[in-house]
């Protein structure tokens, strides 16, 4: 089973939290514990990062399976996954659309795209990690390789520094990348409510992606968050938050 962590009262409502490509659990600790005044947040580590199992696949019906596993121990839920956790999200609520409420996809679509995040992957491989006692060590080691302050950031959240290991299964991320940038085709559409919340200056969800959408969530709702891109929750994440629960207590 997945590891997770929880937030708040066992009996309060629960909301599945599913992180997205290179994150964790940890990733969410901060508007998870927010959210906690209202609902039992439940935070996963997906298979292959953080303290989860390794598989030898990164498929999303896999990803789907693994979150339904943590459903049949805590019940149905709303639930909530942003990129690559937003698309298992999804797969999951087509498939066993009677274990999900209402459900939240932040900046993603049920599409494939064109882009790879295998460069990132390569980057991590090369830090040398026996030269690394904080940090800070290994920020300074990546940013020649990865410009992007708040990337760095992110990615730098999967590293043990203590262990001096990476908390991802690179070989498998690597292989299954084809994988994770695509999307499944499934006939099945979800009737209950959707929330597809965006960055405004990400283009990860466009207006050519809704029709997509709707074929397979026609109850779907469109919001974006002013000024934030791709990683909306870490931005803007007193903005995502208000979002969350707006939509959820709607």
């Amino acid at each position: 089973m997945l590891n997770y962590v929880t937030y708040g009262e066992a009996n309060a409502p629960n909301l599945l939290v599913a992180h997205g490509l290179f994150g964790s659990a940890r990733n969410w600790g901060v508007i998870a514990k927010r959210l906690s005044n209202e609902f039992h947040v439940v935070v996963v580590d997906m298979r292959n990062h953080g303290q989860s199992p390794r598989g030898d696949t990164q498929s999303y019906h896999d990803m789907a399976a693994d979150l339904m596993e943590v459903l049949t121990h805590i019940g149905p839920s709303h639930v909530l996954g942003h990129s690559m956790g937003g698309k298992a999200s999804m797969v999951l609520a087509l498939t066993q659309p009677e274990h999900v409420r209402k459900l939240i996809i932040a900046d993603i679509a049920p599409v494939g795209y064109d882009h790879t995040q295998a460069h990132l992957i390569h980057a991590m491989r090369k830090l040398d990690l026996s030269a690394v006692s904080t940090r800070g060590d290994a920020d300074r080691q990546l940013k020649p390789l990865i410009e992007e302050d708040g990337v760095r950031a992110f990615l730098l959240q999967s590293l043990d520094v203590k262990a001096r290991e990476w908390r991802l299964n690179f070989d498998v991320l690597e292989a299954e990348m084809p994988a994770i940038i695509g999307f499944p085709d499934i006939e099945p559409s979800f009737q209950r409510e959707v929330l597809f919340l965006s960055g405004a200056a990400s283009d990860y969800v466009t207006a050519e992606h809704r029709e997509k959408i709707r074929t397979l969530f026609p109850s779907a709702r469109f919001a974006k968050i002013p000024d934030a891109g791709h990683w909306l929750h870490a931005e803007k994440p007193r903005e995502f938050e208000a979002a969350v629960r707006v939509f959820l207590n709607a």
